[in-house]
């Protein structure tokens, strides 16, 4: 076979700062493919990496001859920090891929997050990127990055070609890997990018960085209407940012690819200061959830109740136990609940069988002062059991293989409840419609998800429909709640003072 010799590789996991730290097991749970698995995945029907691999994989393959040079591809449920021992493995298992590729490879695409941590190193994909160069040398270099990426100098610096997702929800992903499959081609056709980099002092809060419509919207459909005017504009990313990373870097930041440097330049002042005339608006609007139980219980309409300071999507726990237990106290009927994140609960119930009756204690090993994990008991019913196995049906999973692990739908009075031993946001339908449970005949549901859900649900659930409940947790998009270290402070919304430029 002829064609380019291209290197793959990825890292891709979004860290919290506050959270425990992600282990291996974290990463082969979900996806740690090395060598032709990684290709292999990205071929398949059902692929167990998130997009960008397969669509960078499918745009390749339907362009002519090539020759990946697959080495390793990691990503994880977003969680704390990673293991700096871990990291290290998976460091020198790069370096050998990319050493023992030196000479042999005529480019590199990268799968990256953009808002991963290790225990020691606030910008792990900058290190990645570094060994990249340090072996290879000036070759082309492609990397694709999550918009929620804390975007690092040496991020920028060390690529040529920066592709971040449009789209929060992120449903583009395949789209984004499939650009950079034609961004790469530019480049071995001899073709060079210039990038322009701006950070404002906005961190922004996740539940204000949506994409169909509000002020992060407007800024990157603004970068997208100029850039389709001008031939010289390879890409622009406009990159909200992932405020629990507490990183020095943090910001929204603007990136802009392109031929002539002035161009870059000009659209990337464009686009900041398009955000800074918006900076009021990057703000959380909550309900409370006293509000919330009255609207469970008397709005006319279906609704959605979205748990978002508890979204594993961002490394929360996914088991706090504040919606459920006020739900199941005011006899909210006819509701939805997923999923709750508890082991040994899922792991006793799937034991016990549908129909089994008993006492369900949630958070039972919680240790003693945490915040979060508060225990919860109450009578139950298993109504329905599985292993966990499905492919996503919409949204950010659509198409993709998940392992939830032992997973039991359980009756608490009028709310079902669905438990997990497995860690996954709950953003596809497919994680209730498997257990049995019908959404559209619900009366509101409560998914553990921040954002995701809304490309998943948007099926059963408009804009309108849904509710940002306020409760405790790690992904809390009430800024001043956390004990920040590294965020390069004065930073809007949580200092006032904060100015730019």
């Amino acid at each position: 076979m002829a064609g380019p010799r291209i290197a793959l590789l990825g890292f891709s996991i979004e860290c919290n700062r506050f959270a425990a730290p992600a282990t291996k097991a974290d990463f082969t749970s979900r996806c740690y493919l090395e060598g032709a698995a990684i290709v292999a995945d990205a071929r398949s029907p059902a692929p167990r990496a998130l997009a960008e691999m397969p669509g960078f994989v499918a745009d390749m393959d339907a362009a002519g001859p090539w020759q990946p040079v697959p080495i390793l591809l990691a990503m994880a449920e977003p969680n704390g920090p990673v293991d700096a021992g871990f990291f290290a493995e998976m460091m020198a298992i790069w370096r050998r891929g990319l050493e023992a590729a030196k000479g042999r490879v005529d480019a590199v695409y990268c799968v990256m997050h953009g808002a991963g941590l290790t225990t020691v190193d606030l910008d792990p994909e900058g290190t990645l990127q570094a060994l990249i160069r340090e072996i290879l040398g000036d070759i082309p270099l492609v990397c694709s990055y999550d918009l929620h990426a804390n975007v690092s100098d040496r991020m920028v610096a060390t690529t040529d070609a920066f592709v971040g997702y449009r789209t929060n929800p992120h449903l583009d992903m395949r789209e984004r890997g499939a650009e950079s499959a034609q961004l790469l081609r530019r480049l071995l056709a001899g073709e060079r990018f210039v990038r322009a980099f701006r950070r404002l002092p906005i961190v922004a809060p996740t539940v204000s960085q949506l994409t169909a419509q509000g002020p992060y919207a407007e800024v990157i459909d603004l970068g997208q209407a100029l850039a389709a005017k001008d031939a010289r504009i390879a890409n622009v990313s406009v990159m909200g940012g992932f405020a629990y990373g507490d990183t020095p870097f943090n910001g929204m930041a603007v990136i802009v690819t392109a031929t002539d440097a002035a161009v870059a330049e000009a659209l990337a002042d464009t686009l900041a200061k398009a955000a800074w005339e918006r900076r009021r608006r990057f703000v959380a609007n909550l309900t409370s959830l006293e509000d919330a139980v009255r609207l469970a219980k008397d709005s006319p309409t279906p609704l959605a109740f979205a748990d978002v300071a508890d979204n594993p999507g961002g490394g929360g726990h996914g088991n706090t136990t504040w919606i459920l237990e006020a739900f199941h106290k005011a006899g909210v009927e006819g509701a939805l609940i997923g999923m709750m994140l508890d082991a040994p609960l899922a792991i006793e119930a799937h034991g016990l069988g549908v129909g089994a009756r008993f006492t369900a204690r949630f958070n039972r090993d919680s240790t003693p002062g945490d915040p979060f994990r508060r225990p919860f008991a109450a009578e139950a019913v298993v109504r329905a059991v599985s292993d966990g196995n499905v492919t996503g049906r919409r949204g950010i999973y659509a198409g993709t293989a998940m392992t939830l692990g032992r997973t039991v739908c359980l009756q608490i009075g009028g709310l079902s409840v669905v438990v997990v031993e497995g860690r996954a946001q709950c953003a596809d339908p497919v994680f209730f419609e498997h257990l049995g449970l019908d959404i559209g005949k619900a009366r509101c549901i409560v998914v553990k998800s921040r954002g995701h859900f809304r490309g998943g649900f948007d099926e059963f659930f408009h804009h309108e429909q849904i509710v940002e409940v306020d409760c405790p947790g790690l992904t809390s998009p009430v800024l001043s709640r956390f004990p920040w270290k590294d965020l390069p402070r004065p930073l809007l919304p949580i200092d006032p003072e904060a100015h730019w430029p």
